[in-house]
């Protein structure tokens, strides 16, 4: 497994707080409900481009939560 694969899926940085249009931190909770909403969606139908990236980008950045920042 690569190393650095974390820097590697990042591939626009700020990109979700810019769709979004948030400053700042993105609450947890906004990012469960996007999800929420976007797999539900997937279950009856086909996503659009955009939700789809969506979807990606807030499931990576619930996953990188859970990880502690290197000092």
């Amino acid at each position: 497994m690569a190393k650095l694969w974390i820097k590697g899926s990042i591939k626009h940085p700020g990109a979700l707080r810019a769709q979004l249009g948030v400053k700042g931190k993105i609450p947890r909770e906004r990012l469960t409900g996007i999800v929420s909403r976007l797999r539900a969606k997937a279950k009856k139908g086909k996503l659009a481009a955009n939700e789809l990236t969506l979807l990606r980008r807030s499931l990576l950045a619930l996953r990188l939560r859970g990880f502690a920042k290197r000092t």
